[in-house]
């Protein structure tokens, strides 16, 4: 499929890379503004973020137009020659990347508060600025996470499978019983943004005590929370529910693993809505098997989609939702305008609403 065809667009008021630019400055101004400010977006995004960079004076668009990844050598054929990339999560931004971008590339923009899709190293070797949609989906997110907690501790995708296949018969007394967050000890891997939007919303239900852990003691974080900052190690022993919300990182890859959830409670809840590859998913399933930890909610995984055969996926005390964390249509569209936004004060030299400092 060239770029010619396929899935390729040009947004209207933005010319492809094969057609022309029309302004009222007239073709060949416009061509010219085109040449310096052209534009590939790695995915459909919603109308908002689109209608920014198609309303931009001088700006040149072209978008792989499908809710589907585009695929590598796609991805490869759009960013040749471009100045600035509006990519997604799921877009791996690699040295063959850039090679295929050529020295034009000065801006990225991912529609993501995550970056470890990037080959940042690479990316600063090149001089190429970052910008990135931080804070805009901390509510979302965080919400998600208290949902995904509740439905995992008190069984709700098991009760509500019980209703649909008939297991229904009768109200009894110690049927679908879960774990109640009144009176709780809930430790928070990461007392970032995320993590402190989580606690605010779990404090009303009566938690006793909030620990977390990270980088370093965060006292301006906690304080509102009164939340201890403890050990890893200590986090899993005492917590009756373990909440992920850290970046990932060489330090943080497969933290969670089978020492961690030994050290877990068997009637605890684990949740991650960070990055799947924090948590050794087999060290996982094993403790959810054998009754070491009561139960788990992921909205992450390693990989995205988890395979429909995965171990994982056959156990009833295991929510697996597919990276909705940001999933309302107010936050989705505050990102995209956010990530274009980012990437035109970019190509323009301006500072960016929200940069990531390489």
């Amino acid at each position: 499929m060239g770029r010619t065809g396929g899935l390729f667009r040009s947004v209207p008021r933005c010319s492809g890379l094969l057609g022309a630019v029309r302004t009222v400055a007239g073709v060949r101004s416009a061509r010219v503004a085109a040449a310096a400010m052209s534009v590939f977006v790695t995915r459909r995004i919603p109308a908002e973020g689109l209608q920014v960079l198609s309303q931009a004076s001088g700006c040149r668009v072209q978008q792989w137009d499908s809710e589907e990844p585009v695929p590598r050598a796609e991805l490869l054929a759009g960013v040749a020659g471009t100045r600035g990339l509006l990519c997604l999560l799921s877009d791996r931004i690699d040295r063959e990347v850039l090679d295929a971008a050529g020295p034009d590339l000065k801006v990225i923009s991912t529609l993501s508060v995550g970056f470890d899709h990037l080959a940042l190293d690479e990316i600063k070797k090149r001089g190429i600025r970052v910008g990135y949609t931080p804070d805009v989906l901390t509510d979302a997110t965080a919400e998600l996470s208290v949902a995904l907690l509740l439905s995992a501790c008190r069984r709700l995708p098991e009760a509500a499978e019980q209703v649909k296949s008939g297991g229904w018969t009768t109200w009894k007394p110690l049927w679908m019983c879960g774990y109640g967050l009144s009176d709780s000890t809930v430790g928070i891997i990461g007392l970032g943004r995320i993590g402190q939007a989580v606690a605010r919303r779990l404090k009303p239900f009566g938690v006793r005590k909030f620990l977390y852990t990270g980088s370093g003691p965060k006292p301006e974080n906690a304080a509102e929370f009164g939340a201890e900052f403890v050990p890893l190690k200590r986090l899993a022993e005492e917590s009756d529910f373990v909440v992920v919300t850290c970046a990932l990182t060489p330090a943080t890859q497969g933290m969670c693993n089978k020492d961690f959830f030994g050290r877990m409670k068997k009637t605890s809840v684990f949740v991650n809505t960070s990055r799947g590859a924090v948590v050794n998913q087999e060290d996982l399933y094993n403790a959810l098997a054998s009754g070491q930890i009561a139960a788990a909610g992921l909205d992450v995984t390693t990989p995205e989609p988890l395979p429909t055969d995965h171990p994982l996926l056959s156990l009833k005390n295991c929510v697996i939702l597919p990276h909705i964390g940001s999933a309302t249509y107010a936050t989705r569209s505050t990102m995209a305008v956010l990530a274009a936004n980012n990437l035109l004060a970019g190509l323009r030299g301006e500072p960016m609403p929200h940069e990531l400092k390489l």
